[in-house]
């Protein structure tokens, strides 16, 4: 078994090498801009896929992973995890359509709730205990399944038509086109920004570069807020107009309990 993902803020890397070690005892999983990722789908049967929900709906540069590679699916047994902010519907059912379409097997779903990443809105922000509150109980969710799982039990969460319904009209339906295109929205604040550069160098689509002391956006953002998480200035915003908090995972993490 491999792991395979993408991961803006941490929360989806986090959660799939818990499932991996609380299953195989171990973490070996692979962000997809990793080239070696291919290859190791390539020589496995069995792949853990994981990714965090946008809108109810798979981020842009997921859904062209799984379509560029359309042809190393076929006949591969794959588990998929979904991290989310707020309740998605059929999260991993996004991407299980598209991977039964290229001949995999879908073998089962789970759905985890952890801290938002949406550091420029108000609207899903949690006082540190309640975040980290979610990850301990996500924690315990991921052992739980991984148990399951050993003994034939693979979850079903996000898979079938209900859970299909529940995403169009839990979120889908109200911003159809979130995630079908990449976004051009993304900014830098001129008095705050340094022009440091580390924004471009945590950007997974390659959308940042330093040109004359300035941020250049290259119109190709797929939302995951690592640029914004990481900016030290606090300069960055993508959907919202201000910084209410940088969410990266590690913030929430009880260190004891990694």
């Amino acid at each position: 078994m491999v792991g395979v993902y993408f991961s803006g803020t941490g929360n989806t890397k986090y959660c799939i090498e818990k499932f991996l070690k609380a299953f195989e005892g171990s973490a070996r999983a692979l962000p997809i801009e990793d080239p070696a990722a291919t290859d190791a789908v390539k020589n496995t049967d069995e792949i853990v896929f994981a990714y965090p929900v946008q809108y109810s709906n798979l981020p842009k540069i997921v859904r062209d992973f799984i379509k560029l590679n359309r042809g190393i699916w076929r006949g591969k047994r794959i588990f998929i995890i979904a991290t989310m902010g707020l309740f998605s519907g059929d999260g991993a059912g996004c991407s299980a359509r598209l991977f039964k379409k290229y001949g995999a097997k879908v073998i089962g779903g789970l759905h985890l709730k952890m801290p938002d990443c949406i550091g420029d809105s108000k609207l899903l922000k949690k006082p540190l205990d309640k975040n980290r509150e979610l990850i301990k109980q996500a924690e315990e969710k991921i052992v739980k399944a991984a148990d399951n799982i050993k003994s034939g039990k693979y979850p079903k969460e996000g898979l079938g038509f209900f859970y299909h319904v529940a995403g169009l009209f839990g979120q889908r339906l109200y911003f159809p086109n979130k995630t079908k295109k990449y976004y051009d929205g993304v900014k830098a604040d001129g008095d705050k920004c340094v022009a440091c550069g580390l924004c471009a160098s945590v950007c997974p689509m390659k959308n940042i570069r330093i040109e004359g002391g300035k941020v250049i956006f290259n119109g190709k953002c797929t939302m995951c807020y690592r640029c914004f998480s990481n900016c030290p200035q606090k300069a960055i915003t993508i959907i919202g107009k201000q910084v209410y908090e940088q969410s990266k995972t590690e913030k929430y993490i009880d260190v004891g309990n990694v």
